[in-house]
């Protein structure tokens, strides 16, 4: 492989290894603030508990997912140098509010939530969880600002005579025109509902797992019981909300790149009543379709509105790439965008599912003590993980061969200077690296799960707040 294919693997493997920690943090991190307000409102221990419990393990992630995070900025600048020379004026902006803003908000309250137990007025203590989530929330809009720039760029001005098709000259830039205009556009409105509905469910699904796991062996279950009625109830309705905001993300696909529509549903030709594809097989060449099950009229009915709708296909938009770009092959790696986007949904559903089942066995008082059902719950902590990566294979394999959709080709971003060996040698450090945290995050997780929720109660936790001394040192309150 050559030192772009490098370049894209190692973004790939470290976007994607970064991404299975965000969507718990900002799911995990409301649900917490929920449990804690019930406390501060109720006084009850199993809220209290609860909050402690939760909170140390979304701490956990939390602190893995800043680890982890830092390393994309830094590749902007080593294996895609080119690219952040011509539209970094534009990407960069949302990045630095999100360093100078939000990152910064999100960090400072979740230091004042750990240390402030003993330390801060009781609801003043309660706001610090609020604003860390408030922060955290804030933080993924403008990251999604940015990419939805790669998307559907808006609020720029390149120079006169520039080509999409062809590497940027020296000095050629594109400038920003509006910041309102790029932090506002449709496109990043919609991502944004998207991505934080699924985070919510993410969350849910991680809670949901490991108090059925709990309550199935009889364990902590005033606390277990508490945990699974409201993440079980956020999964299905932040699936809900995933389902909607997803179809207006498909409608606004089909108008802003029609080209990862078609390669979402295998749809060669343009067609209206366009079926959607259950299952899709391809000639060798990729250049028609050999068999195909659908059921007809849905894709048009999420692209359009209607059943009737039309909807093109990827052979008739190549030809309209090929007359508007120059000569090249302007489709994406249709297996891999027409299965992850399945791969999605499919994971959402089967926890939404799981999400109502587990409702129905443990409603009111009543026990169940399956043990193939707690370890079918340890599954749906992970399941959501793998649907929001696939969702964002989707999302960005789509877009291929453009970094900036119809503004500039992944082939003229790259770093001119940097060798394939280079980035062979950090790929396998970042990699390497990567799977040491994993076993890390893993054992952490794991041990602090099985444990439990502490055995501490509100008479503690008040005495504690009642008698605040300023002077005492700063503790880990978890």
């Amino acid at each position: 492989m050559n030192a772009l294919d490098l370049a894209r693997w190692q973004f790939g493997i470290t976007t994607v290894y970064h991404f299975f920690f965000v969507p718990i943090t900002i799911g995990l991190i409301w649900l917490v603030a929920g449990f804690q307000t019930a406390w501060v409102r109720t006084g009850k221990d199993k809220y209290l508990r609860a909050t402690k419990f939760w909170g140390k393990l979304f701490l956990i992630n939390f602190a893995m997912g800043v680890v982890t995070g830092i390393v994309q900025e830094f590749q902007f600048g080593m294996n895609w140098s080119e690219y952040s020379r011509f539209v970094g004026d534009i990407f960069g902006a949302p990045l630095a509010m999100e360093g100078l803003m939000a990152f910064f908000l999100e960090s400072t309250f979740v230091g004042l939530w750990i240390f402030g137990w003993d330390r801060l007025p009781k609801k003043v203590h309660l706001a610090t969880v609020w604003l860390a989530a408030f922060g955290t929330t804030l933080s993924a809009y403008f990251i999604l600002a940015a990419n939805a720039f790669m998307q559907h760029p808006v609020a720029y001005r390149v120079p006169a005579g520039y080509s999409p098709s062809q590497p940027p000259a020296t000095g050629e830039r594109a400038t920003l025109t509006s910041i309102v205009t790029l932090l506002t556009q449709k496109t990043a409105l919609i991502a944004f509902g998207h991505t934080i509905s699924a985070a919510l469910l993410t969350g849910a699904a991680f809670m949901l797992g490991i108090s059925v796991w709990h309550l199935t062996r009889g364990r902590f279950v005033d606390v277990m019981r508490a945990s699974l009625k409201l993440s079980g109830i956020t999964a299905i309705c932040a699936m809900v909300a995933v389902g909607l905001t997803g179809h207006l993300d498909a409608q606004v696909m089909t108008q802003q790149q029609p080209m990862k529509m078609a390669a979402a549903e295998a749809l060669w030709d343009t067609t209206s009543n366009a079926g959607f594809s259950i299952f899709t097989l391809g000639s060798l060449d990729g250049s028609q379709e050999v068999f195909s099950l659908r059921i007809p009229g849905v894709t048009s009915l999420l692209a359009t509105n209607s059943i009737h709708g039309t909807v093109e296909g990827f052979n008739d938009l190549q030809a309209a790439a090929v007359a508007k770009y120059g000569p090249g092959n302007y489709k994406p790696n249709i297996p891999v965008t027409y299965w992850s986007f399945r791969f999605m949904i499919g994971g959402g559903a089967i926890v939404a599912l799981f999400a109502a089942l587990s409702l129905w066995f443990f409603r009111r008082e009543r026990t169940f003590e399956s043990k193939w059902w707690g370890r079918l719950a340890l599954l749906m902590v992970v399941t959501p993980l793998f649907a929001n990566s696939f969702g964002w294979i989707f999302t960005e394999m789509g877009r291929q061969p453009w970094i900036v959709y119809g503004l500039l080709l992944v082939a003229n971003s790259a770093s001119i200077a940097v060798s394939a060996t280079e980035v062979w040698i950090s790929m396998i450090v970042f990699t390497l690296l990567y799977g040491a945290l994993a076993v890390v995050e893993v054992w952490l997780l794991a041990k602090y799960a099985k444990a439990g929720p502490s055995e501490v109660t509100s008479d503690d936790a008040d005495a504690g707040y009642d008698s605040r001394n300023t002077d005492q040192p700063l503790t880990f309150a978890y």
